[in-house]
C-alpha cells in the first residue's frame, strides 16, 4: 500500500513510525512532516491545510491511503475532497468534524444522543453570557465555540475571572479570533480526567485504550495550559469497567446519533472526560488522535496500526483484532522555553541518538526542522521523549533517562509526568 500522513507534529511522527512497521507497507510519505518524520517517511513540500494540493499529490501519486492527523485539514474537507476523488482516508468529513469544530454542535449532539456531560449554555451576547455567569456561580468554565489550538478552555475559579474570560473572548481584544464568535458557558466538573480514544467505521466503534495527559506548563499543574505537556497510558483511573462504562455511555449512543442526524463518524474519536466515583461524564470530544497522547498508544500498540486504520476508513472493522504491549508507555514534551508564550525559533538540539539508544525509549519530532546534520527547533513544543516500562514508575525512570540524554539548553520539560499515578504506586508497595 501507498500511504500519506497529513501533518507535521509528534501525533503525526508516531502515527509514521507505527504505520512503518506494517507488513501491508509499500511506500509511506508524510506532508509536511519534520526532522524526526524523515527518518520513517518521505516527507513532502505541502502544507497541511493545503487541501487541494494534498488531493493533488495524492492523484498524482496513487495514494491507497491518507491519514489525517491534525484537526484542521478534517474541518476544511480534505476527506470528502479525497472520497469525490476515489481516495481512501482515515478521518471523519466535513460534516461529522463539526463535532470538535464547534463545541455548542458538539453538547447539542450529546443532548440528543443522551451522552453525560456538564450542563451548559452557548452564547453569542456576551451580556447573555454575563448573565449566566451571575445566575450560576463559579467556578465554572468558559470555552470558545470554534476551534483554538488546544488553548480555548478557560477554568475561572471566581466570577470575575469568567467575566473576564467572556470579555477577553467576546470583546475588543478577541484573543482567540472567529473562534470566540460564539462561546459555551458549563458547569465546573469536579474528579480526574483521562483520554479514551476508540477507531470508528461509521457504524461501529472499536476501543483502543485510555490516557492521561498534563495540560499546565510546568510541575505539580502549575502555569497556563498547553497543547499538552506530557501523558501516559494506561492509566489508573480507566479501569476495565470505566472503559466498558465509556464504551456504553459515550462512543457507541454518540456513533448511533451522528449516523441518524446524516453525519456518520469514520476515523479516530478521542474523548475527554472527568471520572468521579467511577462515573464517567464527558468533557469533550476530538476528531483525531490526541498530541502527545498518540505518542503512547502507538508505543504500546503491538498489532499492525496500518490495517487497522485503513479497516476504519473502508467500513470494516468487524474484522480487526487489536494486540497491546502489557506495559505502560509515558512521553514528556520537551517545548522551547518561554513556550506557551514568546520562544525562540532556531536553537540547535543534540545527542537525540543517544537518547533514543536508550532501552524502550524513542524521541517523536514535533517543532523540528532538519539543518543539514543538525537538528533546529522550529516549534513551541519540540520533541516527545516516549518510553514503555513493566510500571508507571519503569515507564517514567526509562523516559526521563531518554530526556537526560538530549542536550538542548533552550528547551525544558516537567519532571513530575505521571505523578498521580506513580503515587497510586508507591502507596501500593
Amino acid at each position: 500500500m501507498k500511504v500519506l500522513v497529513v501533518g507535521s507534529g509528534g501525533r503525526e511522527h508516531a502515527l509514521c513510525w507505527a504505520i512503518a512497521k506494517s507488513t501491508k507497507l509499500g511506500k509511506l510519505y508524510c506532508a509536511p512532516g519534520n526532522a524526526g518524520i524523515a527518518d520513517v517517511a518521505e516527507c513532502i513540500d505541502i502544507g497541511g491545510e493545503d487541501v487541494d494540493a494534498l488531493v493533488g499529490f495524492a492523484k498524482d501519486n496513487a495514494i491507497d491511503l491518507v491519514v489525517v492527523g491534525p484537526e484542521a485539514p478534517l474541518v476544511l474537507g480534505l476527506v470528502d475532497k479525497l472520497e469525490a476523488a476515489g481516495i481512501r482516508a482515515f478521518g471523519p468529513s466535513a460534516a461529522a468534524s463539526v463535532l470538535e469544530g464547534s463545541k455548542g454542535f458538539m453538547k447539542d449532539m450529546c443532548a440528543k444522543a443522551g451522552v453525560p456531560t456538564a450542563a451548559y449554555g452557548r452564547f453569542t451576547d456576551p451580556e447573555k453570557a454575563k448573565q449566566f455567569i451571575q445566575d450560576h456561580g463559579a467556578p465554572i468554565v468558559v470555552k470558545t465555540d470554534g476551534l483554538a489550538a488546544g488553548k480555548g478552555v478557560i477554568i475561572c475559579q471566581n466570577v470575575e475571572a469568567a467575566m473576564t474570560a467572556v470579555d477577553d473572548i467576546m470583546g475588543d481584544k478577541k484573543v482567540f479570533g472567529i473562534a470566540g464568535n460564539e462561546i459555551v458557558i458549563e458547569e465546573f466538573l469536579q474528579g480526574e480526567e483521562c483520554s479514551f480514544f476508540a477507531l470508528v467505521d461509521g457504524e461501529r466503534a472499536l476501543p483502543l485504550a485510555a490516557a492521561q495527559d498534563h495540560k499546565a506548563a510546568f510541575d505539580g499543574d502549575k502555569g497556563p495550559n498547553t497543547g499538552g505537556m506530557g501523558a501516559y497510558s494506561p492509566t489508573p483511573i480507566a479501569t476495565p469497567e470505566i472503559c466498558d462504562k465509556i464504551m456504553e455511555t459515550a462512543i457507541t449512543p454518540l456513533i448511533k446519533t451522528m449516523a441518524a442526524e446524516g453525519c456518520p463518524y469514520k476515523g479516530v474519536l478521542f474523548c475527554g472526560l472527568m471520572v468521579r466515583d467511577g462515573v464517567p461524564t464527558v468533557l469533550e470530544y476530538n476528531i483525531r488522535f490526541g498530541d502527545p497522547e498518540c505518542q503512547v498508544l502507538m508505543m504500546r500498540w503491538k498489532s499492525d496500526v496500518l490495517e487497522a486504520l485503513d479497516a476504519a476508513a473502508q467500513g470494516r472493522l468487524d474484522d480487526i483484532t487489536l494486540d497491546w504491549h502489557d506495559e505502560t508507555a509515558m512521553v514528556v514534551v520537551m517545548a522551547a522555553q518561554g513556550y506557551p508564550g514568546a520562544y525562540e525559533k532556531g536553537t540547535e538540539i543534540k545527542n537525540i541518538d543517544a537518547a533514543n539508544s536508550v532501552e524502550k525509549a524513542y524521541v517523536f519530532h514535533a517543532g523540528t526542522k532538519a539543518d543539514g546534520d543538525r537538528v533546529l527547533a522550529t516549534g513551541g513544543r519540540v520533541l516527545g521523549v516516549t518510553g514503555r516500562g513493566a510500571s508507571v514508575i519503569e515507564a517514567q525512570t526509562t523516559t526521563y533517562k531518554a530526556v537526560d540524554a538530549i542536550d538542548w539548553p533552550n528547551g525544558f520539560c516537567r519532571r513530575d509526568i505521571g505523578w498521580r499515578a506513580v503515587e497510586r504506586e508507591r502507596t501500593k508497595v
